[in-house]
């Protein structure tokens, strides 16, 4: 999609929390004219300031092809949902609760066009029962982000039952537009594909903790130093390949029947619930931090994501087969 077109589809989204920001700025970055609307009274400027703050570091990452300024011109940070009248597309981003996401729904649809795409950013609720929310319900569909959403490849698309796959097809090549690289659900399965895979390995990690296994230490040091050396790479099925099947169906045999299958909350995440716990933002996790720990693991969370996100995009399946084409083409000379 050139550049002009992008200019000329105006996209809105709508709640600007840490996550809508986020998506604001990314769809600044890929060129894209962006209506931010904050729907709760008083959220307005601290987001204008917020997405500033991600603007300035997505620039820092030179991740803004066009520039600061550039994006800051495309961009209408708004309480009016009549300026959204114009959006062919609309990325709701407000709480996971479904009687306010029906109250930004009925927003939405009383000043947005029939024709226009109604997407939830919801990790947590089913699609298909958030589009009784929405008149013309084919055109409604859940497009989840990954934070930072400027800063990440990931995007997962999923249908709920009403949903036109041909508005599905047509969203996922809006995400190619925007640099994702996205995947489809087609069935509107609790958990989407993202989630159903890491609660497995949440469970899996919490349990070898609560019966004394494993230190929480060592099961991050696992994860990080084994699945992270080589997972942006391949991913899992890939990995399968190199590896080769012989040792995997042994180990599937062997294992398989041996992994927690609890449908439980593990103890040790009650207590941190309870407290109220929120990680680096409060001191109190897993694991406690200091101020200066907090500081020192947001910036190099943030020097990581921008170096992993260019490691990923020189990596892609496109590379592959860019370089598997120039090696045939110097192999007939």
């Amino acid at each position: 999609m050139k550049m002009n077109d992008r200019l000329n589809r105006q996209i809105a989204v709508v709640g600007l929390g840490l996550m809508g920001s986020s998506i604001v700025v990314s769809l600044l970055a890929s060129g894209y004219r962006v209506v931010a609307l904050a729907p709760i009274p008083g959220e307005k400027n601290p987001a204008i300031q917020h997405i500033v703050t991600l603007l300035r570091h997505a620039d820092k990452a030179n991740l803004l092809p066009k520039g600061l300024d550039y994006c800051v011109h495309n961009l209408t940070v708004t309480e009016d949902y009549r300026e959204i009248r114009d959006c062919t597309f609309v990325q709701e981003c407000v709480i996971e609760d479904m009687e306010i996401k029906n109250k930004v729904y009925h927003q939405i649809t009383n000043h947005v066009s029939q024709e226009t795409v109604i997407a939830s950013n919801t990790s947590a609720i089913p699609i298909s029962d958030l589009q009784q929310f929405v008149s013309n319900p084919s055109r409604f569909i859940g497009v989840h982000w990954a934070e930072p959403a400027y800063m990440t490849r990931f995007l997962e698309v999923t249908c709920g039952m009403k949903t036109d796959l041909d508005i599905a097809k047509r969203v996922m090549d809006l995400g190619k537009s925007w640099g994702k690289e996205p995947t489809l659900l087609r069935k509107d399965i609790r958990g989407f594909i993202t989630n159903r895979l890491m609660y497995a390995v949440y469970r899996e990690a919490l349990t070898l903790i609560e019966n004394g296994d494993a230190t929480m230490e060592d099961a991050d040091k696992v994860f990080r130093y084994d699945v992270g050396s080589w997972i942006t790479l391949m991913g899992i099925f890939r990995r399968m390949d190199f590896m080769g099947f012989a040792d995997y169906i042994d180990s599937f045999e062997s294992i398989l029947p041996k992994l927690s299958n609890r449908t439980d909350v593990p103890d040790l995440m009650r207590p941190l619930v309870v407290e109220r716990a929120r990680g680096i933002h409060s001191g109190k996790g897993f694991y406690d931090y200091n101020e200066k720990q907090a500081k020192a693991w947001e910036e190099a969370f943030a020097q990581f994501n921008k170096e992993i996100y260019h490691l990923a995009t020189r990596y892609t399946e496109k590379y592959i087969r860019e370089k598997t084409y120039n090696e045939q083409k110097l192999s007939k000379i």
